[in-house]
């Protein structure tokens, strides 16, 4: 048994098949918001599975690279002149930055719902990919909840 090697959830695959799939949502005209709420889930989720495999000490933290990498998205935005568009907001926010923000803590709760669930049920997941169901899961449902409330 020592010789088997842990999984990771977010693999690469996933991480590619998600961003491909953003790619062509914004080309198909569905909302910056919810295309961003997508790509801040990607981040990280590219920070949860790639934190663990860098040598710099700080960079290992997944919680300070996804904050990172929301800084370098944001930033990619602000250069690219896709923020601050005055008719490109959402209860007073950049739909961007406001997307970006919620993908983000939205992630950060799917990830810790699943531990709790995992910790409440004696350290064992309560069913087969549930480390990829709930963070997945949160995501899709915040993402309908703002898409249905607010008509994007």
């Amino acid at each position: 048994m020592s010789f088997i090697t842990p999984a990771y959830a977010q693999c690469p695959v996933c991480i590619v098949t998600i961003g491909g799939g953003m790619f062509l949502a914004k080309k198909l005209g569905i909302d910056d918001f919810l295309v961003s709420i997508w790509i801040s889930a990607l981040n990280t989720t590219i920070s949860f599975w790639l934190a663990p495999k860098l040598t710099i000490k700080f960079l290992k933290n997944p919680w300070f690279l996804s904050f990172l990498m929301l800084g370098l998205t944001l930033f990619y935005f602000q250069f690219t002149d896709q923020i601050g568009h005055s008719n490109n907001q959402l209860l007073g926010i950049d739909k961007i930055i406001f997307g970006q923000s919620l993908g983000l803590l939205t992630m950060f709760f799917g990830n810790w719902l699943y531990t709790f669930t995992k910790m409440k049920n004696g350290d064992k997941t309560i069913f087969p990919y549930a480390k990829v169901v709930f963070p997945v899961g949160v995501v899709l449902l915040i993402t309908l909840i703002f898409k249905f409330v607010f008509k994007l």
